[in-house]
């Protein structure tokens, strides 16, 4: 593989997690060629890439311009490109704000996609239909937005006075609900106002437009 891209990016053409790291990767400005790994031949469990990722998940990055640096996880690879590329702090946070942005990123990482993952295989992709599972992870996402909505209520974004990585970490996951039939009965407007405003606000982003342009171009293919 030519490294004239800075990061190399391991993702999926589905994938939410991977998308979270595109669009930072986009508002950074940072050069990045993607590897979409075809989950259906299994490309994720292959030796060749659990050599960078021994979870064999999506998304890992490598960064060539230090050392072929790898970094799995997502709230590790945020951080990493941040740190390290965001000397400006354009969408990261010093201080206290500091320990705000990761909050919301663990949040986001463990209350929010695992939850909503689990709502998505329990309705569409797993065998036997149960209702109780059905109900309970629906329920969930319903809770994680009323959590959400309560604080944009009060405030315009999760972090400061400005984007932050964490409110674009929680863009691919709720685009996912927002955008299908998952939660047959929600009202994103009326039931959670401030997260809508946010929400719209956040997806109407160069950065974010540009991701899921590429994105439906890669579904359509």
């Amino acid at each position: 593989m030519s490294h004239g891209k800075q990061f190399t990016l391991y993702t999926h053409t589905g994938g939410p997690n991977g998308w979270k790291i595109a669009i930072v990767l986009e508002e950074l400005g940072l050069t990045y060629e993607s590897v979409y790994l075809d989950f259906s031949k299994k490309e994720h469990k292959a030796p060749e890439y659990l050599k960078v990722n021994p979870n064999g998940r999506i998304p890992a990055i490598i960064d060539h311009r230090n050392n072929d640096f790898v970094v799995w996880e997502t709230l590790a690879i945020l951080e990493y490109l941040v740190d390290k590329y965001d000397k400006n702090h354009k969408v990261s946070s010093t201080g206290q704000d500091k320990y705000i942005e990761l909050q919301w990123l663990a949040f986001q990482v463990s209350g929010q996609g695992p939850y909503f993952g689990q709502a998505a295989w329990f309705q569409r992709l797993h065998a036997e239909k149960i209702p109780s599972a059905i109900e309970r992870y629906n329920n969930e996402i319903k809770r994680v937005f009323g959590v959400l909505d309560s604080v944009l209520s009060k405030q315009k974004y999760l972090v400061g006075d400005k984007v932050n990585i964490a409110d674009l970490s929680f863009i691919p996951w709720n685009s996912g609900v927002v955008n299908s039939s998952l939660v047959p009965d929600l009202d994103l407007e009326k039931d959670y106002p401030a997260l809508a405003r946010w929400h719209k606000e956040l997806t109407e982003r160069e950065s974010v437009k540009k991701i899921y342009a590429t994105r439906t171009s890669l579904q359509k293919n």
